[in-house]
């Protein structure tokens, strides 16, 4: 199996280190624009190899998109992040501009493959993706409700006290600090309740930590996280080539579903070896159906921007 990830940034890298020492695919081709730089990183993550014990072939390329034919998936890392005095605006216009052309051009080698889109603003990007290409709609996924509802977990576990592995919880709707879900209500620990354990002013509090979790770990940073969203598009790209059927938040087209229509936004999926195979219905409460139709208003106010790039 295949793996081209486009962008050897943070992320993408830690994309690439984690599906190696997992041994999800057997190549992973890392590709970017800057000269060196891809296989720079490939270097650095092929000489872990003997260490850590995996066989994975990692490999980078300058730009040279004919190095990812016949990629069973493909991960779009690429763009900018917004700088000091951008609008959103100039954003979503870099980026949409950038990411139409990674697609065009990784589907010229390989017409077959499962698009995963990471780039921000990754709703808007998930549905310029799958516009501009016209692939079905099960063959591009929006990453971000992995990231989120891992976070959302995390968050869980440090009030509870608990292993987050023994903690079930999902985040859904866009992939923004106002605009995701995370569902309190439905969230567990082992099976009970989490509502059981913790009182509405903490469940409230850790829906808030886990909205600006992102921008949390900028400020401490100085810039984007990356070992968790890495490992997130590894989860998930796991779950494609392994035809793992798990169930993952993530930003899909809807047609109807959750009372949406031409937009991709984040809802629960499973995943498969034919990307999104099914759009899970929950049923949401009226507050959660209520915030779900805001978020969508949000991301469907930034899609709006997007039109001279699909014109």
């Amino acid at each position: 199996m295949k793996v081209t990830i486009v962008g050897a940034g943070n992320v993408g890298a830690t994309c690439a280190d984690v599906i190696s020492y997992r041994g999800i695919a057997s190549e992973v081709v890392l590709l970017d624009i800057k000269e060196g730089f891809a296989e720079g990183k490939a270097m650095d993550i092929m000489q872990c190899a003997t260490n850590t014990g995996f066989n994975t072939k990692v490999s980078g390329v300058t730009n040279d998109y004919s190095k990812t034919a016949d990629s069973d998936v493909v991960v779009i890392t690429s763009g900018i992040p917004r700088k000091p005095g951008m609008t959103r605006e100039e954003l979503i216009g870099i980026n949409a501009g950038i990411v139409k052309s990674v697609a065009e051009n990784v589907l010229k080698y390989s017409p077959n493959t499962i698009v995963v889109v990471v780039s921000n603003p990754m709703d808007t990007m998930t549905y310029l993706t799958l516009k501009a290409t016209g692939l079905p709609k099960n063959r591009i996924i929006g990453m971000g409700g992995a990231l989120d509802s891992s976070r959302f977990r995390y968050y869980l576990s440090k009030a509870l006290d608990k292993p987050s592995n023994d903690v079930s919880a999902m985040v859904i709707g866009g992939h923004g600090d106002t605009t995701m879900i995370p569902l309190t209500r439905l969230a567990s620990y082992n099976g009970i309740p989490v509502s059981e354990f913790l009182s509405q002013e903490a469940l409230d509090k850790v829906a808030a930590d886990t909205m600006v979790g992102g921008a949390t770990l900028t400020g401490l940073l100085g810039t984007s996280a990356w070992y968790a969203p890495g490992a997130s598009v590894a989860y998930l790209v796991d779950s494609i080539l392994n035809d793992q059927k798990k169930m993952i938040a993530c930003s899909v087209f809807l047609e109807g579903e959750y009372g949406q229509n031409d937009i991709c936004l984040g809802v629960p999926c499973i995943i498969g070896k034919n990307g999104i195979e099914e759009i899970l219905a929950i049923d949401l409460d009226e507050k959660e159906k209520a915030l779900l139709a805001k978020s969508a208003d949000a991301v469907r106010n930034m899609n709006a921007d997007l039109k001279s790039v699909l014109a």
